[in-house]
């Protein structure tokens, strides 16, 4: 849900579209968190240094029509959660279903081969409701919004959920799974308005965006209450913690930094860009964060460094219309991806974004747009070349495989196995894996262990365990598996994830 419906609102649209539309949006509501105020007020906050850099551009790119749509009766379709997972894109995005309870906002899934389209639920059926409201709680009627990672074989949705059209009802909830599509939901939110300053708009919390970077769990966000929110509300404030769930461990970016905080309602002095409905990217091939908002001519990149003091690079615009934010095509961690012919050398940047005004006045018509930025030199350094490079597999200098993945090189013995686990194979290696250390060794026939409900591990060098996707890698690379105990399977020195 993007903004605050009016419940006079809601009454002429259950006359002109039905009751089992009576939580969608009419006419003269607010379907974004904008509401009357456009794209926004003043940027504030961080004293930032700003761009120096300009970076080329090439290849712009959209579809040629609508890649993505809920089925008979969904009136809208925005806010998408994009994911490059190998060779499928994955998209939840925000609808409304008549035939799911309650009537409100519901989040839909749908997969592609392609950035193109179209989106389909999974064997080309209808894209499913995979997400609605849960009477009686936080998120009673409304779940929008979706920002969705995958950490260690773990999907985390982070959605806004409101229980109805309230005045600064809207907060942000975390559900998790295990493949996507079926939802476990934590109590509660985990992130609520700030009450800093109450405005003119009545949003509240909510249009979250998740990133995983080395270990934190980065969570930018819309606050229309925040203190450094502009004057209708618009502004994207940012937490991090290493609990997903961001129930301790907490930091705030403030003007000091990254500074520990005892919840996630403290006052929001830092707003990173003059906008609503926002998403957020590590780019490792820039060693920074990207920024895809909505100005006057498309998807503005706004870039800021590590610790969000500066601008290194000056902003890029994807063209094209829109009518809602854009969501990032991303790597399941919320990384961008990498060039698959040349990532050491270019950077795609894609989105994903309504086009249009819908039936019910909201927006609809999702479209693809993108560009690369050319000219780069993203494998720079040893650190950078690994996060461009997770996911690659390429020849290594003693006629096996190197596997970049989790921030490590592994070598590999079978060519077949290699394949099975990377999202690109180059058939020539790159120089800016010379020097890298071998972190470890998958030989043929290593022995595997498996435990309910926890997956399936390599066992390699030195007794470490690597989880592995998929399970039939096991089978591929001729490795025993023994089914141990949880206990059994805790006590192995967990060395990372192997697979997409």
């Amino acid at each position: 849900m993007r903004g605050f419906r009016q419940r006079q609102a809601a009454a002429l649209l259950t006359v002109v579209l039905g009751a089992a539309l009576a939580a969608c949006t009419p006419g003269n509501a607010q379907t974004q968190a904008e509401g009357d105020g456009g794209l926004g007020g003043t940027q504030r906050g961080a004293d930032a240094k700003p761009a120096q850099v300009a970076l080329a551009t090439g290849a712009a790119r959209q579809s040629a029509g609508v890649v993505a749509a809920g089925g008979p009766g969904a009136p809208y379709n925005y806010g998408p959660s994009v994911m490059l997972d190998g060779t499928t894109t994955r998209m939840w995005w925000c609808s409304q279903y008549p035939t799911a309870a309650p009537p409100g906002d519901d989040i839909l899934y749908g997969e592609s081969a392609s950035l193109d389209g179209p989106f389909t639920g999974p064997g080309g059926a209808v894209p499913p409701a995979v997400l609605s409201g849960n009477p009686g709680q936080f998120d009673g009627v409304h779940t929008c919004d979706p920002s969705v990672v995958r950490v260690d074989g773990t999907y985390y949705l982070y959605y806004t959920g409101a229980a109805g059209d309230h005045a600064l009802g809207n907060a942000i909830g975390l559900a998790t799974s295990t493949d996507g599509l079926t939802w476990t939901r934590s109590p509660g939110p985990v992130v609520g308005p700030s009450h800093d300053v109450h405005r003119d708009n009545t949003y509240g919390a909510g249009q979250p965006s998740a990133v995983y970077l080395d270990g934190w769990f980065y969570l930018m966000f819309t606050d229309t209450t925040g203190q450094a929110a502009g004057w209708n509300g618009a502004g994207q404030f940012v937490l991090r913690a290493k609990d997903p769930a961001f129930s301790n461990g907490v930091e705030s970016l403030t003007a000091k930094g990254f500074t520990p905080v005892s919840g996630t309602s403290t006052p929001r002095a830092v707003s990173l860009v003059d906008a609503f409905s926002a998403d957020l990217e590590w780019v490792d091939g820039l060693d920074a964060f990207a920024i895809a908002h909505e100005t006057e001519n498309g998807t503005t990149l706004t870039f800021w460094n590590r610790d969000f003091t500066a601008h290194p690079y000056r902003e890029v615009v994807i063209p094209g219309a829109w009518r809602e934010g854009p969501g990032l095509v991303r790597r399941p961690d919320g990384h961008a991806p990498a060039s698959a012919t040349d990532p050491c050398g270019r950077i795609p940047f894609d989105v994903v974004r309504a086009t249009s005004l819908g039936e019910a006045n909201a927006p609809t018509d999702l479209k693809h747009f993108g560009l690369d930025v050319t000219g780069v030199n993203a494998c720079a350094t040893r650190d950078r070349a690994i996060g461009v490079l997770d996911g690659f597999a390429m020849p290594s200098p003693v006629r096996t495989m190197d596997l970049v993945a989790d921030g490590k090189l592994v070598r590999v013995d079978r060519r077949s196995v290699a394949v099975q686990l990377a999202n690109h194979v180059l058939d020539q290696r790159l120089d800016a894996l010379d020097g890298v250390p071998v972190s470890a060794h998958l030989t043929a026939g290593a022995p595997a262990v498996q435990a309910t409900g926890l997956g399936l591990g390599l066992v390699l060098d030195g007794g470490n365990l690597w989880l592995v996707h998929p399970a039939t890698v096991a089978t591929l690379n001729g490795s025993p598996v023994k089914t141990v105990s949880a206990a059994e399977w805790r006590a192995y020195p967990e060395a990372g994830t192997l697979g997409r």
